[in-house]
């Protein structure tokens, strides 16, 4: 018996996920759109700022989805929806307050998808709550805006019907739900002031704790479905990660880190190639299926412990922010290729 490497559950969420990165580019084009529309310096920033915000998030959310390690299209009706709130903020029937205020509706319905995506996870893996922290930066910066919009939005709404300014106090009480907010998402929420794209190392620690906790899904597993589940995303995730590490991250420290030492990750991911072919054929439920895992299990662990250390203190070493942040862009890039190519295998 072949392993079967995909799961609906799994392929919902890499659904659910490709719709956040729809309506996330539909979420940038209206905030180029609002600061070319507004006349007010006050409003123009807080689009400048959001905007600065999503661009990030929309790079979180790529980061988000290869870790995750499954692909998946958006959905027919989020493309059509999408397809129409351009046409319409794009168009003169509306005006700006009320395109602000679809434009706050989309910031609840990422947050929302956002949510759902993490409880999800709660049901179907650790391994998938591992993959997908970064998320919680986005949803914690768009319930701020949403808190920022509806500022804008009473500003704007008193003008229109009246013509003339809201009373005071408006972006205080912003900045205090804005704070609020902050003491109360804090501390299950993931954030960060660093506007850069996370560096090699980091991305890296990202796939070795997904790792370590898919090795312990299946080791904890005595339902076949279930480990199924966790042994395909294993095999996916290992896959994608040694390649992507071999074409990407070991190139670069060549001569800035021991060859023997680098030609050692190389043998090492190199073996767990036809080892995965080889359990994929297996039957999962058998204790000659476990022993191999423990096995393949002792070999990452080694590696990944020889990686942590040795080798992120050459890249620390020998780049520059900058560069390490242009590393993990290019690794990732390459592993969601690697990604792609084995989805169209299957």
């Amino acid at each position: 018996m072949v392993v079967t490497l995909d799961d609906t559950k799994r392929l919902a969420i890499a659904s659910k996920l490709a719709d956040m990165k729809e309506l996330q580019n539909l979420l940038i084009a209206n905030e180029e759109m609002f600061i070319s529309a507004s006349t007010d310096n006050e409003i123009t920033q807080r689009f400048r700022d959001m905007l600065e915000d999503d661009r990030k998030n929309l790079g979180i959310l790529d980061t988000v989805m290869v870790q995750y390690g499954v692909k998946a299209e958006p959905r027919e009706v989020i493309s059509q929806m999408v397809q129409k709130v351009q046409e319409m903020m794009q168009g003169n029937k509306l005006n700006l307050f009320e395109k602000v205020f679809q434009h706050e509706l989309l910031k609840h319905q990422q947050v929302m998808s956002g949510l759902i995506i993490h409880k999800a996870a709660q049901v179907v893996g650790a391994d998938i709550e591992a993959a997908i922290t970064p998320l919680n930066t986005i949803n914690f910066e768009n319930r701020a805006h949403q808190e920022q919009l509806k500022g804008v939005l009473e500003i704007l709404g008193v003008r229109e019907l009246t013509g003339q300014e809201a009373q005071q106090g408006i972006w205080a009480r912003v900045q205090d739900a804005v704070a609020a907010l902050t003491g109360v998402a804090g501390s299950v929420m993931t954030q960060t002031s660093d506007k850069g794209d996370m560096n090699l190392q980091d991305v890296l620690r990202m796939d070795h704790q997904k790792v370590r906790v898919l090795f312990a899904e299946i080791e904890g597993s005595r339902d076949m479905q279930k480990r199924q589940e966790f042994f395909g995303q294993l095999y996916k995730d290992l896959r994608a990660h040694a390649l992507a590490e071999d074409d990407i991250a070991y190139p670069a420290v060549r001569g800035k880190y021991p060859e023997s030492d680098l030609q050692e990750l190389y043998n090492e991911q190199d073996s767990w190639l036809p080892i995965l072919d080889q359990l994929r054929s297996m039957d999962l439920m058998s204790e000659q299926f476990m022993n191999i895992i423990r096995q393949l299990r002792d070999s990452v662990e080694d590696h990944v412990r020889q990686e942590e250390n040795t080798f992120f203190a050459a890249l620390r070493d020998n780049f520059s922010s900058s560069q390490l942040e242009q590393l993990a862009s290019r690794f990732k890039a390459k592993k969601s290729q690697i990604q792609d190519e084995m989805a169209a295998m299957r």
